[in-house]
């Protein structure tokens, strides 16, 4: 649409104008038609007066402002459109854990119009009424708000299932079909969200299909949009490849790259930490930090997903994706403004930024969990598990030592690790201080005394931490770590929406502030892809204890710095 004077559309530039003209003309008859009465008193200003009572409503709704509705007002939240999801691959996991109990809550919260739909698809031979069954269950045992009939049954009428597989022809026009009966019957006005929660290798059909059946390309006025789950390939090459087919069918700005992790409120939060206050951001920066770690632990094994994980592995399923995120989000600078372009532009400095080890054997570790006690229990090890060959070299804990080459940063180094089966489950962002450069106490006074630190806990206590050193009572000065505070729970009164329900919502609105580009996708392999190269042709990964923090070479990397890994 071409735009006037001030950015303003032509269209709505001229219907600003003609309601100006119209007023000033029923002004200026009024005007004529009371004075006309005035001086003659005749019938005269009829015509004008009966003009004007005809414009009163109009004058009314021009004029009138709904307080409700002012922008600045908080109590208002976002509220999806008319509009309908498909769940491709719904039986899984994913769907039945979060994806259809997170979409129970928006309803619940009243964030979704009266007629949004649900459209499962899966190779399951399903009646409507045993999806809506399915779904039920799921929202029982799952859902993070409390079950009410009403909002079920009115989510209920809107739920369709088209059985298939990704290449059925027949399934995809089902699927057609019922996306129209839907805007009939429903009004979701042919607005539609394409759920990919299936293995990344059925992308490029499932996209193929939604465009050969006409599905991808929105009615006008209307829009569709793809949504898709990590892992995006699995190197460079691969991540590459994916984008070009899925932008194929859908416009990059139509594609929604779900990364659970930045719809945490924590996550979030370290924006708000950054940049809505003036107490942190002037000690953001080299000349006050010394590192900073970024963990995500897990004190769980691989389960049944063996199929899956091996030959992934815990770099490519956690560092080229989540903690990278995490990285740029606490190394960028501060955004022009709150919106994905100005968010992509400062993620994007800082993943072009980073820099490797020299040495990659010094700077990188990887390890596999072995046999042992976790929680009182006894553990396999890795290469015991169910489906995994013995002479596997898939790692369950990697750590990385990164830099950022910029001038914020320059020196400052940034740990990242992940694992399974480590001592309990947490994510983390610590931005560790430096010492202060002169101490007037003496050493045996400070002894017990570590670094400041800025804790930014993701999961699962949602919150942040302060460390600092506090004289301890009594008549000697000993100086000893303290903390302060912050937790979500205790802070607010309403408890924090699950990941999926803030991205999902997003989704429906078309607000991608929370969902990596694929030029980011695509750094991040560039970053990961030699790790992997140079793991791939070095040696096997170190064996760790189960229900520990890693191996001890992870230990030793930072002992070389001078530096220790935060115990969460």
């Amino acid at each position: 649409m071409s735009e006037g004077i001030e950015g303003i559309p032509q269209t709505a530039e001229q219907e600003t104008k003609g309601t100006k003209e119209d007023k000033e003309a029923r002004a200026a008859q009024e005007a004529a038609g009371v004075e006309q009465t005035g001086v003659s008193g005749t019938a005269e200003a009829a015509p004008s007066a009966d003009r004007a009572d005809t414009h009163t409503d109009i004058d009314t709704d021009i004029d009138f402002i709904n307080p409700l509705r002012d922008p600045q007002d908080r109590r208002l939240p976002r509220i999806a459109g008319p509009s309908g999801l498909v769940i491709f691959g719904v039986t899984g996991d994913l769907s039945r854990k979060k994806l259809m109990p997170a979409v129970y809550d928006l309803a619940n919260r009243g964030l979704l119009p009266p007629g949004f739909s649900l459209v499962g698809f899966a190779r399951r031979d399903w009646e409507d009424q045993d999806f809506a069954q399915v779904v039920h269950d799921a929202v029982r045992e799952h859902a993070r708000t409390p079950f009410r009939e009403e909002v079920w049954q009115q989510l209920a009428e809107g739920m369709r299932f088209i059985p298939g597989d990704f290449d059925d022809d027949t399934a995809f026009k089902q699927l057609r079909s019922a996306v129209e009966e839907l805007d009939a019957s429903r009004g979701t006005s042919g607005n539609y969200a394409f759920y990919l929660s299936v293995p990344p290798k059925f992308f490029p059909k499932v996209v193929q299909q939604l465009k050969k059946h006409k599905l991808a390309s929105a009615p006008e006025g209307s829009w569709r949009r793809a949504v898709i789950e990590k892992p995006f390939g699995h190197d460079l090459r691969s991540a590459e490849e994916l984008n070009r087919i899925v932008h194929e069918v859908f416009d990059p700005e139509q594609v929604f790259r779900i990364d659970h992790y930045l719809g945490k409120e924590t996550v979030q939060n370290l924006l708000a930490l950054r940049f809505a206050n003036q107490m942190f951001e002037p000690i953001w920066n080299r000349s006050f930090v010394d590192h900073v770690q970024i963990t995500m632990a897990e004190d769980i094994g691989i389960g049944g997903r063996a199929g899956y994980y091996d030959g992934i592995g815990a770099a490519r399923d956690v560092i080229q994706n989540h903690l990278l995120q995490l990285m740029a989000l606490t190394a960028m600078e501060e955004p022009a403004a709150f919106d994905a372009a100005s968010l992509l532009t400062e993620k994007l400095k800082v993943l072009k930024a980073v820099r490797l080890p020299q040495d990659l054997g010094q700077g990188t570790v990887r390890g596999q969990y072995a046999a042992a006690w976790q929680g009182g229990t006894k553990v396999r090890g890795y290469l015991e598990e169910d489906g995994i060959d013995q002479s596997s070299t898939t790692d369950t804990y990697a750590a990385v030592r990164l830099q950022v080459d910029n001038r914020r940063w320059a020196g400052v180094p940034f740990y990242l690790r992940t694992g399974k089966r480590l001592g309990r489950r947490v994510t983390e962002i610590a931005v560790v201080f430096q010492r202060a450069p002169h101490s007037p106490f003496d050493s045996t006074a400070t002894e017990e005394l570590g670094s400041n630190a800025i804790v930014i806990r993701v999961q699962p206590d949602e919150g942040m931490t302060v460390r600092f050193g506090s004289k301890v009572p009594g008549t000697s000065m000993e100086i000893r770590d303290v903390t302060m505070d912050f937790a979500y729970g205790e802070s607010f009164t309403e408890s924090s929406p699950e990941a999926y329900e803030r991205l999902i919502l997003d989704v429906l609105l078309g607000d991608a502030n929370l969902f990596p580009r694929h030029q980011e996708v695509e750094e991040s392999w560039k970053i990961l892809d030699p790790i992997e190269q140079y793991w791939a042709t070095h040696g096997r990964p170190a064996q760790y204890a189960s229900g520990g923090w890693g191996p001890e070479e992870a230990d030793e990397m930072l002992a070389r710095d001078g530096r220790s890994w935060r115990r969460p």
